[in-house]
């Protein structure tokens, strides 16, 4: 896995849904890789994983190391949005939206052959620290609102290795604000270098 061309991979895949684009793909999976080559320690968490689009190419690049995976979703679509939310961009986006079930989401890693991750079905904002990972390397964060992304952030901040990185999905989506606006106040009182590829946010956070 280490020496598997990221390109050449994913553009042989077909993606389960358009929640994520190929380039997003290939740059979730590059610092995947990167966290596996420097021996970054920790696991790895999605929050907001859908129908698995994202979550089937975790576990295969995961499948030749000793790290885990852990799914978190609703499984009830999109929460209601507050004020930081809106935008006239977004308007498709409304309660229930983008709902997927925990079965569908499972029938579709199980076709990867893959061994099963760890799936908790609840809202982020019920999840506590003993629900995550001890040590997190990667966590990839697409929960499209404000709290969605506020609320895992305050989750896994304190369990991140040195090295590790967090990924945001939509940051650069004019239809979705709230989730830019979320990063952009945590990292006022978080140190961590951001930088922006393909409207992901890449997060390395800085340890003194």
């Amino acid at each position: 896995m280490v020496g598997m061309d990221i390109h050449g991979y994913v553009g042989g895949q077909r993606l389960i849904s358009d929640q994520i684009t190929k380039p997003e793909l290939e740059v979730i999976l590059a610092e995947l890789r990167r966290t596996i080559v420097d021996d970054v320690p920790g696991d790895v968490a999605e929050f907001g994983c859908y129908e698995g689009t994202t979550s089937v190419h975790l576990v295969r690049f995961l499948a030749a190391t000793d790290k885990r995976l852990f799914l978190y979703d609703s499984f009830e679509g999109l929460p209601d949005k507050i004020t930081k939310d809106e935008s006239p961009a977004g308007m498709q986006f409304k309660k229930g939206e983008l709902l997927a079930s925990k079965k569908r989401l499972i029938t579709n890693l199980k076709h990867t052959g893959m061994t099963m991750p760890h799936i908790k079905k609840a809202w982020f904002s019920e999840l506590a620290p003993k629900d995550v990972p001890e040590q997190i390397s990667l966590a990839f964060l697409d929960g499209d609102y404000y709290d969605s992304i506020l609320d895992p952030l305050r989750l896994i901040w304190p369990k991140l290795s040195v090295g590790s990185v967090v990924i945001v999905d939509d940051y650069a989506n004019e239809a979705l604000p709230g989730a830019a606006k979320a990063v952009d106040e945590w990292l006022t009182r978080h140190p961590a270098k951001l930088s922006v590829r393909s409207s992901l946010a890449i997060i390395h956070p800085v340890f003194s």
